[in-house]
Protein backbone atom coordinates (compact mmCIF):
# COMPACT_ATOMS: atom_id res chain seq x y z
CA UNK A 1 0.00 0.00 0.00
CA UNK A 2 1.57 3.27 -1.09
CA UNK A 3 1.25 6.26 1.24
CA UNK A 4 0.26 9.52 -0.35
CA UNK A 5 2.42 12.59 0.24
CA UNK A 6 -0.69 14.49 1.42
CA UNK A 7 -1.03 12.38 4.58
CA UNK A 8 0.12 14.30 7.66
CA UNK A 9 2.51 12.81 10.17
CA UNK A 10 3.78 13.97 13.59
CA UNK A 11 6.69 15.82 11.97
CA UNK A 12 4.20 17.98 10.07
CA UNK A 13 2.67 19.11 13.38
CA UNK A 14 6.11 20.10 14.69
CA UNK A 15 6.88 22.03 11.49
CA UNK A 16 3.53 23.83 11.67
CA UNK A 17 4.23 24.81 15.29
CA UNK A 18 7.64 26.25 14.36
CA UNK A 19 6.07 28.09 11.40
CA UNK A 20 3.61 29.73 13.78
CA UNK A 21 6.26 30.98 16.21
CA UNK A 22 9.30 31.36 13.92
CA UNK A 23 7.96 31.77 10.36
CA UNK A 24 11.32 33.03 9.08
CA UNK A 25 13.04 29.67 9.71
CA UNK A 26 13.65 27.19 6.89
CA UNK A 27 12.68 23.91 8.54
CA UNK A 28 13.37 21.67 5.53
CA UNK A 29 16.26 19.96 7.34
CA UNK A 30 14.05 19.35 10.36
CA UNK A 31 11.38 17.80 8.15
CA UNK A 32 13.89 15.41 6.60
CA UNK A 33 15.98 14.51 9.64
CA UNK A 34 12.99 14.36 11.95
CA UNK A 35 11.54 11.69 9.71
CA UNK A 36 14.88 9.92 9.28
CA UNK A 37 15.34 9.78 13.08
CA UNK A 38 11.79 8.54 13.66
CA UNK A 39 12.09 5.96 10.89
CA UNK A 40 15.43 4.70 12.22
CA UNK A 41 14.04 4.38 15.74
CA UNK A 42 10.83 2.68 14.58
CA UNK A 43 12.58 0.22 12.28
CA UNK A 44 15.36 -0.38 14.81
CA UNK A 45 12.76 -1.35 17.40
CA UNK A 46 10.93 -3.63 14.94
CA UNK A 47 14.11 -5.39 13.86
CA UNK A 48 15.26 -5.69 17.49
CA UNK A 49 12.02 -7.57 18.28
CA UNK A 50 12.66 -9.94 15.39
CA UNK A 51 16.22 -10.65 16.55
CA UNK A 52 14.96 -11.23 20.10
CA UNK A 53 13.03 -14.25 18.79
CA UNK A 54 16.46 -15.75 18.08
CA UNK A 55 17.83 -14.80 21.50
CA UNK A 56 19.85 -11.93 20.04
CA UNK A 57 20.13 -8.20 20.55
CA UNK A 58 20.81 -6.05 17.50
CA UNK A 59 24.44 -5.69 18.58
CA UNK A 60 24.85 -9.44 18.94
CA UNK A 61 23.27 -9.96 15.53
CA UNK A 62 25.79 -7.46 14.13
CA UNK A 63 28.69 -9.55 15.48
CA UNK A 64 27.31 -12.75 13.96
CA UNK A 65 26.47 -11.01 10.67
CA UNK A 66 29.99 -9.55 10.45
CA UNK A 67 31.46 -13.02 10.88
CA UNK A 68 29.02 -14.39 8.29
CA UNK A 69 30.00 -11.72 5.76
CA UNK A 70 33.65 -12.73 6.24
CA UNK A 71 32.72 -15.94 4.37
CA UNK A 72 34.19 -19.35 5.07
CA UNK A 73 35.63 -20.16 7.53
CA UNK A 74 33.64 -17.24 9.09
CA UNK A 75 36.61 -16.16 11.19
CA UNK A 76 37.93 -12.75 12.26
CA UNK A 77 40.05 -11.46 15.09
CA UNK A 78 38.36 -9.60 17.96
CA UNK A 79 40.25 -6.49 16.78
CA UNK A 80 38.81 -6.84 13.26
CA UNK A 81 35.31 -7.25 14.69
CA UNK A 82 35.76 -4.19 16.93
CA UNK A 83 37.01 -2.07 14.04
CA UNK A 84 34.21 -3.16 11.69
CA UNK A 85 31.52 -2.55 14.30
CA UNK A 86 33.17 0.64 15.65
CA UNK A 87 33.26 -0.73 19.19
CA UNK A 88 35.83 -0.78 21.93
CA UNK A 89 37.54 -4.11 22.52
CA UNK A 90 36.03 -4.12 26.03
CA UNK A 91 32.50 -3.81 24.67
CA UNK A 92 33.25 -6.49 22.11
CA UNK A 93 34.48 -8.88 24.81
CA UNK A 94 31.10 -8.77 26.56
CA UNK A 95 29.25 -9.59 23.36
CA UNK A 96 31.66 -12.36 22.47
CA UNK A 97 31.32 -13.87 25.96
CA UNK A 98 27.53 -14.05 25.66
CA UNK A 99 27.58 -15.42 22.12
CA UNK A 100 30.20 -18.01 23.04
CA UNK A 101 28.15 -19.16 26.07
CA UNK A 102 25.17 -19.56 23.72
CA UNK A 103 27.27 -21.76 21.43
CA UNK A 104 27.01 -19.34 18.50
CA UNK A 105 30.74 -18.70 18.14
CA UNK A 106 34.01 -19.95 19.51
CA UNK A 107 37.27 -18.25 20.32
CA UNK A 108 40.51 -20.06 19.65
CA UNK A 109 44.20 -19.21 19.50
CA UNK A 110 45.38 -17.74 16.21
CA UNK A 111 47.65 -20.36 14.62
CA UNK A 112 49.84 -17.58 13.17
CA UNK A 113 50.19 -15.50 16.34
CA UNK A 114 50.20 -17.10 19.79
CA UNK A 115 49.24 -13.76 21.39
CA UNK A 116 46.09 -13.38 19.30
CA UNK A 117 42.66 -14.99 19.15
CA UNK A 118 40.32 -15.87 16.34
CA UNK A 119 36.53 -15.72 16.56
CA UNK A 120 34.64 -18.22 14.41
CA UNK A 121 30.94 -18.84 13.85
CA UNK A 122 29.80 -22.28 14.95
CA UNK A 123 27.34 -24.28 12.86
CA UNK A 124 24.64 -23.24 15.31
CA UNK A 125 25.71 -19.59 14.98
CA UNK A 126 25.63 -19.81 11.20
CA UNK A 127 22.12 -21.25 11.27
CA UNK A 128 20.87 -18.60 13.73
CA UNK A 129 22.35 -15.66 11.83
CA UNK A 130 20.97 -16.93 8.52
CA UNK A 131 17.45 -17.23 9.98
CA UNK A 132 17.64 -13.90 11.82
CA UNK A 133 18.94 -12.17 8.68
CA UNK A 134 16.01 -13.36 6.59
CA UNK A 135 13.49 -12.47 9.32
CA UNK A 136 14.98 -8.98 9.73
CA UNK A 137 14.95 -8.37 5.99
CA UNK A 138 11.31 -9.45 5.82
CA UNK A 139 10.33 -6.78 8.36
CA UNK A 140 12.34 -4.14 6.50
CA UNK A 141 10.95 -5.17 3.11
CA UNK A 142 7.43 -5.08 4.51
CA UNK A 143 7.97 -1.46 5.59
CA UNK A 144 9.19 -0.62 2.09
CA UNK A 145 5.78 -1.72 0.83
CA UNK A 146 4.78 1.94 1.20
CA UNK A 147 7.01 2.63 -1.84
CA UNK A 148 7.11 1.19 -5.32
CA UNK A 149 10.40 -0.16 -6.68
CA UNK A 150 11.31 3.10 -8.41
CA UNK A 151 10.63 5.16 -5.28
CA UNK A 152 12.67 2.74 -3.15
CA UNK A 153 15.59 3.05 -5.57
CA UNK A 154 15.35 6.84 -5.58
CA UNK A 155 15.22 6.95 -1.80
CA UNK A 156 18.26 4.66 -1.49
CA UNK A 157 20.19 6.92 -3.86
CA UNK A 158 19.14 10.11 -2.12
CA UNK A 159 20.02 8.71 1.31
CA UNK A 160 23.42 7.61 -0.04
CA UNK A 161 24.05 11.19 -1.24
CA UNK A 162 22.87 12.67 2.04
CA UNK A 163 24.96 10.29 4.12
CA UNK A 164 28.02 11.02 2.00
CA UNK A 165 27.51 14.75 2.47
CA UNK A 166 26.89 14.44 6.18
CA UNK A 167 29.96 12.30 6.80
CA UNK A 168 32.24 14.43 4.67
CA UNK A 169 32.88 11.67 2.10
Amino acid sequence: MNATPQEKDPVDAIIEQWAAVRPELDTTAMEIFGRVYRLARTMGDRVEKVYARFGLSRGEFDVLATLRRADKPYTLSPRQLSATLMMTTGGMTGRLDKLERAGLLRRSPDPHDRRALQVTLTEKGLAVVEEALVAGLEVQTEALGALDAEQAGQLAGLLRLLLGGASGS
